[in-house]
């Protein structure tokens, strides 16, 4: 959420802003709202001070024996007044609220202008792609063939794009999961979490998917609570409504769960596959931090995500998205996509965000400067550290071999049993 006092002291500056991502938005009405209270506000304190001088005046009265009633009169108007009042300005506050929560973050200097994805920038390239000397098949084929991915019966099970892994299919998916961890814990210091996949509304609105994006969500239908669409929600959730001191920062996460996305909008996308599931599994990384080194720890944990990557001996690319490909509540975003053989492409396999204060606003996030008193919004960062389905999506497709096997990256052996190679059952 943004700061309505520096919206009303740099409008133009966030009138540009939100025009940058190709949107518009009616500050002009937002500001009259936030007048109106203001101005309720400097009513309601000039009736509290004359209600306060009049009990004074009631008082002296009363021990002068004299008569009071025609002050209690006015104090009784006075009050069904400022009780009038109040109820105005709740309404001003619901409607400033509800205007403020559909404004998106105010995005980074640093940020590229552009319209869509074709206006990205990429910023660095790791690795190289490999070479076949047979046609590459997508992954799909690759886990049908090999018995280790089943679309069809998960299709009957529950609905499209839903699967079953099997065999070691399955152990794959858990040795991604728990390399991952083992990785970013280990080596990278971050605090392993479990945290419960199912929400509440607050918590959603705290990260920014309410209310803007409802109809991506899957939501239980007796309860006002949701399925997770990602592990940010939870982690950063963790610290609502608290105080943090400065001491702690950064203070940073990882988790892994089941992702939940109803996809909404996607019709006719990534229908064959892995790519746009509507459950998933991911390991996220989430750091709480000083707006002074914000920048820094969302470069610090870019590289993070990078390490599994360049462990796993995947081609990938580092992109910084423009201004109109840039998510609602991000300030800057970069996005690592891994070379997928079998597609001919490079997709999207992390996003890496910094949110500023605007998460942390929603969600009442602060903390104390080190022997200060005044506190100030933490700053929110967090990247997928990997979406596991697309990394054994990469994995299938980049070392697919001419028989239909698939070699296991060195790396994950150790987790695999000592499996080093997939091979389709006799």
């Amino acid at each position: 959420m943004l700061d309505l006092k520096y919206i009303r002291e740099h409008t133009e500056r966030v009138r540009k802003k939100i025009g940058d991502r190709g949107q518009t938005a009616d500050l002009d009405g937002l500001l009259r709202l936030d007048q109106g209270r203001r101005q309720l506000t400097i009513e309601v304190e000039d009736l509290k001070r004359r209600r306060n001088t009049a009990s004074e005046e009631i008082a002296h009265l009363k021990t002068q024996q004299k008569p009071a009633e025609a002050l209690l009169a006015e104090m009784k108007q006075v009050s069904d007044r400022i009780k009038q009042l109040g109820e105005q300005m709740r309404l001003l506050d619901e409607q400033l609220q509800d205007r403020l929560l559909y404004l998106p973050n105010l995005l980074h200097d640093s940020v590229p202008v552009g319209k869509d994805e074709k206006e990205n920038q990429e910023i660095k390239q790791w690795g190289k792609r490999p070479s076949f000397d047979f046609p590459s098949r997508s992954h799909w084929e690759i886990g049908e063939t090999l018995g280790i991915l089943d679309f069809e019966r998960a299709a009957r099970v529950t609905g499209a794009r839903f699967v079953f892994h099997r065999g070691l299919g399955a152990r794959l998916e858990r040795a991604l999961a728990n390399f991952m961890l083992d990785l970013h814990v280990g080596e990278h210091g971050y605090e392993e979490m479990l945290p419960p996949f199912i929400v509440n509304r607050a918590s959603m609105t705290g990260t920014g998917q309410l209310p803007k994006f409802e109809e991506d969500l899957f939501r239980l239908r007796d309860e006002d609570y949701f399925l997770i669409p990602t592990a940010e929600v939870p982690l950063t959730n963790f610290h609502r409504d608290e105080i943090l001191d400065e001491d702690r920062l950064p203070l940073s996460y990882t988790a892994h769960t089941p992702c939940f996305r109803r996809e909404a909008g996607s019709y006719g996308k990534d229908t064959r596959g892995l790519i746009r599931q509507h459950q998933f599994n991911k390991v996220e990384l989430v750091k709480f931090t000083t707006p002074e080194r914000s920048y820094d720890d969302l470069e610090r944990l870019l590289a993070d995500v990078e390490t599994v990557l360049q462990r796993l001996g995947l081609h990938y690319r580092v992109v910084l998205l423009c201004t109109g490909d840039t998510g609602f509540a991000s300030a800057k975003t970069y996005d690592i996509e891994v070379w997928l053989p079998g597609q001919n492409l490079f997709r999207e396999i992390s996003s890496c965000s910094n949110y500023e204060s605007f998460q942390a606003r929603r969600a009442g996030i602060r903390y104390r400067a080190k022997g200060g008193k005044k506190t100030e919004y933490v700053h929110t960062i967090n990247g997928s550290a990997l979406a596991i389905g697309r990394t054994l999506v990469a994995i299938l497709e980049n070392y697919q071999q001419k028989d239909g096997s698939v070699v296991i990256p060195e790396v994950l052996r150790p987790y695999m049993g000592g499996v080093s190679k997939i091979c389709k059952k006799e």
